[in-house]
């Protein structure tokens, strides 16, 4: 199994592959891993990021020959001639590009495409033509899909992770899939025989910001204000900003605020996941905190004031924060 084939393709026996969707990193990964397979292991390997190097440059190296006189596996970066802005002074290039993916089953490369943008012109002929004779692969994950999609490409890397320890990997990662691969890439360089343990995970990744917040929200709720406003200063001296921390603050509290409205107005966890669209494991966490809706409201409007007077130079300080710890 390959790591595209967790994802939506349109034709998986075509080599030449568009790799779209919106995250930079994920599409890189991808790309990277689709170059490392066994069938391209004796091509020549050649980038071309259009926004840097030109459009003249992709043609270049779409029609001229290898100077090893073997075949080459060509990666265009930032293809912007497939979004709805291309400047008009491309008009000439854009025809030539048209020409020649039009008759791609013919050129003896391959060509990888990496388009790391929010949507594509569909309407535009070049982007029919690309998707037409290119396995289109839609790099997107759904929250509720992480887990699954994380679980295949370890998979298929051929490492081994226990059920506690993918469950940590996530949780360490804020579910966000970007940090699970910066994070997983970690634990490849450490794991032995390729197997990823809960120990492992604990020993080489960190809490997240969000997680060190959240755990500084949890002992300041149970009045243990010293280990708070420990943990408060460490996230300050490993150059967090105040208003960054407080902005992660504000996100918090307002996400545990919301999931108790709905929680109060009958829903259900499944029911509060679905309308959020975030993953599960953030709402069973606001869940089990026992803090009131009252006091959320308050601190909530409290910290969205600390953050307005912070911005308008109130404060020169990073004491204001440690008063909103004390007052939680």
């Amino acid at each position: 199994m390959t790591l595209l084939s967790l994802f939506k393709n349109s034709q998986q026996n075509t080599l030449n592959t568009l790799i779209s969707g919106s995250d930079t990193f994920l599409n890189d990964y991808l790309a990277k891993s689709y170059l490392q397979e066994e069938q391209f292991s004796d091509y020549e390997r050649v980038m071309v990021d259009c926004e840097t190097d030109g459009l003249d440059n992709l043609i270049a190296a779409l029609t001229e020959s290898s100077l090893f006189s073997q075949k080459k596996v060509l990666t265009v970066k930032n293809p912007f001639f497939l979004t709805a802005k291309v400047p008009q002074k491309y008009h000439k290039q854009v025809e030539q590009l048209q020409n020649i993916f039009e008759n791609s089953s013919q050129l003896d490369d391959v060509v990888i495409m990496v388009a790391s943008y929010e949507k594509l012109d569909r309407r535009k002929k070049i982007t029919k033509i690309i998707t037409q004779n290119f396995n289109v692969v839609e790099a997107q994950v759904k929250p509720y899909e992480l887990k699954k999609v994380v679980r295949g490409l370890i998979t298929s890397e051929k490492y081994q992770i226990t059920d506690d320890a993918l469950k940590l990997l996530l949780e360490r990662s804020d579910q966000v899939l970007d940090t699970v691969l910066s994070n997983y890439n970690k634990l490849k360089m450490a794991a032995i025989d390729q197997k990823i343990t809960t120990a492992l995970v604990e020993k080489n990744t960190d809490l997240s910001l969000a997680q060190n917040i959240f755990a500084i929200l949890e002992v300041a709720l149970r009045k243990n204000y010293q280990e708070a406003l420990t943990r408060l200063d460490n996230q300050l001296h490993n150059g967090n900003s105040p208003v960054q921390l407080l902005a992660v603050f504000e996100n918090q509290i307002e996400f545990i605020l919301v999931v108790k409205v709905l929680q109060s107005r009958g829903r259900s966890e499944a029911e509060i996941v679905r309308e959020l669209g975030v993953h599960p494991f953030r709402v069973k966490v606001a869940l089990r905190n026992n803090i009131g809706l009252q006091k959320l409201e308050k601190l909530l409007q409290e910290a969205i004031k600390l953050d307005f007077n912070y911005k308008n130079g109130q404060y020169r300080s990073e004491n204001f924060l440690r008063l909103f710890i004390l007052s939680v």
